[in-house]
């Protein structure tokens, strides 16, 4: 095929070979000075001449192969794609020649009457295409608007010139797509890059695919919703329609400080492949230049984000598809298809990933970790695998908002009483059977809320509010981010409410369970309004009470103070869970939890007293129990009843209490 293709461009080239020598013939019929005695220094007529005598091949050992009717050479698929004119193919053969045959070097460089000129001028190629040099038409398919100007298949050089004199110059890109060589451009290398339709196809593929093709549509605006897969559902349609997919990073492309260059080269590679553009992800902040040239682009291009389109980004109306997430049978279909056959026995991929929203490539590359981790420990992949392979796809700029919990704590952690951890099993049940219940049952009404599950943990400090909602994250496979408020809350007027959206913006990312620790600080009552600092309080409670109503995420809400919490929040919480303080078999069952089996204990040690007589909340357990530790490390000795009875006295003095003789009876010297 290279042959052919090669065979066909210099048969091209001939032509131009022929329109030189008659060029040759005319300059010097017309030369009013054929004795000149420096011709030498340039380029003689002897030399000329043998030039063009000499009978040699374009290259050592080729023969011309036959035609193949039904592959057309490079340029006329080119022309057909960008509507190059006639004239315009001209052109762009005579400014490659010399890229073809050096011949031609030498040949340009006589007819400019300047041997340091060795590429094709303006006026030299409209006389080599029969033209005069004062037509008009050759300059406008040489300016702005026109196909080869404006997709960089030729250059125009040396600005400074007058325009005849101006150097035209074809690109090494498009010179080597025309001689058939498959080559990519190196200057869109991590910016814009193939791609191919993996495994099954997406929802939706074959109906965007008939847009594309039957329907005529060149601009898409795909708007994807968390957990949806808008660029491998562009690259199955375009797949589909028969064409390839260039698909685009638009973040690094709009940074770059060449974006308006890169652009240019990003059509023309789309027009010398065939290829459709699949451009993302969309934030409306990329320079105008780009949507211009995109605009402007020959083959479909299908820009994705989560943003609405905006008709300002184009003068092209896009067609609009919003991507939803998979559903679990496409869920499983591509786990099915990404994971090896060695699975852990009665293992369902989907089902054990069931409460993690990904699209299919975050399920592809969650199933090679997956696959790896398994292969490490020399097992069938197994549900820990999986989930850590789904945790491998979080987006990291929550991190920079929340602090991440990786949790260490279970189930058989918790000291609560069998209600509450009813309670919790019915919230991690929630998150894993939301797909089932909310959008297979359609059970969420409408109003665009979201598909999120938001629970309120209310209670005393210590009561295991936030171990709770750990041990909830870590059953799910999920980490923990806990939210800072001190990166949220802003003295100033409308910042507090930012601050919040670029979380929720930021959660919508990732598979986590989001942690609002003393959650009353910021979704407190509203009040009536006596000034200006009511109005604002107010707005920013209304903002919130929209806002978790849209989320799509794990939301826990932890407070002291239930009571401060407006009403409008508690209706839309799927779960309140209220956090009492352990009585005494729960205290007791807490130290013996706090201390452990590894700490070494006295032989006077009296959990039982310990449970019985302080009303300790099981936060406090703890701390006094690792206050303990650390005085009996400090004088080399186990645990014993002076350590844990000092420790509970800091406790007390911490929390503001007397220590009384009623409640540390003979130990009471001992409180320090």
């Amino acid at each position: 095929m290279t042959g052919a293709v090669t065979a066909a461009l210099l048969r091209r080239i001939q032509r131009v070979e022929i329109a030189v020598r008659e060029a040759v013939a005319l300059q010097r019929e017309n030369d009013p000075n054929p004795d000149d005695p420096f011709r030498g220094l340039y380029l003689s007529d002897e030399a000329l001449d043998a030039t063009l005598e000499a009978a040699r091949a374009p290259f050592a050992g080729w023969s011309e192969p036959a035609d193949d009717p039904d592959s057309p050479d490079p340029l006329t698929v080119l022309a057909e794609r960008t509507g190059l004119t006639a004239l315009d193919e001209a052109l762009l053969l005579v400014a490659l020649a010399p890229d073809v045959d050096s011949r031609f070097e030498q040949f340009y460089g006589y007819l400019n009457d300047d041997v340091t000129r060795r590429r094709a001028t303006v006026g030299l190629a409209v006389r080599l295409c029969g033209l005069p040099e004062a037509a008009a038409v050759p300059r406008t398919r040489l300016a702005a608007g026109a196909p080869l100007i404006d997709l960089g298949l030729l250059r125009i050089e040396d600005p400074d010139r007058p325009v005849l004199t101006r150097a035209l110059r074809v690109p090494d890109r498009v010179g080597a797509y025309l001689l058939g060589a498959a080559t990519g451009e190196p200057l869109l290398a991590g910016i814009a890059e193939p791609a191919d339709a993996p495994g099954p196809p997406p929802p939706g593929s074959g109906a965007l695919a008939d847009a594309l093709d039957r329907g005529g549509a060149r601009l898409v605006h795909l708007r994807e919703k968390p957990g949806g897969s808008a660029a491998a559902l562009a690259v199955a349609a375009l797949a589909r329609a028969g064409h390839a997919a260039l698909v685009v990073d638009l973040p690094r492309l709009a940074d770059s400080p060449r974006s308006a260059e890169l652009s240019t080269l990003l059509l023309r590679e789309s027009v010398l492949t065939g290829a459709g553009i699949v451009v993302g992800r969309v934030e409306g902040n990329e320079p105008w230049e780009i949507w211009d040239r995109l605009a402007a682009a020959p083959a479909p291009v299908l820009a994705y984000g989560s943003r609405a389109w905006d008709p300002v980004w184009s003068a092209r109306t896009p067609l609009q598809v919003e991507v939803t997430p998979l559903n679990a049978a496409d869920r499983a279909l591509v786990w099915r298809d990404a994971l090896p056959a060695a699975l852990a026995p009665g293992l369902d991929p989907a089902a054990a990933t069931a409460q993690f929203i990904l699209g299919a490539p975050a399920i592809r590359r969650a199933a090679a970790v997956a696959a790896h981790l398994a292969a490490a420990a020399g097992e069938p992949v197994a549900e820990a695998h999986l989930r850590a392979g789904a945790r491998t796809q979080n987006a990291a700029g929550l991190e920079r908002l929340a602090r991440r919990i990786v949790p260490d704590v279970s189930w058989p952690d918790l000291v609560l009483p069998p209600a509450i951890q009813a309670l919790l099993h019915e919230l991690a049940g929630r998150a894993r059977h939301r797909d089932r219940v909310l959008r297979q049952w359609r059970m969420r009404p409408g109003g665009g809320r979201g598909h999120g599950v938001t629970a309120l943990f209310a209670g005393d400090s210590g009561t295991g509010k936030t171990m709770s909602a750990e041990v909830v994250a870590g059953s799910l496979g999920l980490d923990l981010y806990t939210v800072n408020l001190a990166t949220v809350v802003d003295k100033y007027v409308g910042e507090t409410e930012k601050n919040l959206e670029r979380i929720f913006a930021e959660a919508a990312g990732v598979n986590g369970v989001l942690l609002f620790d003393e959650a009353d600080a910021i979704f407190g009552k509203r009040s009536e309004v006596r000034d200006a600092h009511d109005r604002y309080a107010n707005i920013e409670s209304a903002y919130l009470l929209q806002r978790m109503e849209t989320f799509d995420g794990l939301a826990v809400l932890a407070t002291n103070l239930r009571a401060n919490l407006d009403e409008a929040f508690t209706r839309r919480l799927d779960l309140v869970v209220d956090f009492p303080v352990p009585d005494e078999e729960a205290r007791l069952a807490l130290w013996e939890r706090c201390l452990g089996d590894r700490v070494p204990r006295g032989t006077d040690v009296d959990l039982a007293f310990l449970a019985e007589a302080f009303e300790l909340a099981g936060g406090h357990i703890r701390s006094a129990a690792v206050t303990a530790a650390y005085l009996a490390a400090g004088a080399d000795r186990p645990v014993g009843m002076a350590e844990l009875i000092g420790a509970v006295g800091r406790e007390y003095r911490k929390l503001g209490r007397l220590t009384l003789e009623s409640e540390f009876g003979p130990y009471l010297g001992l409180a320090g």
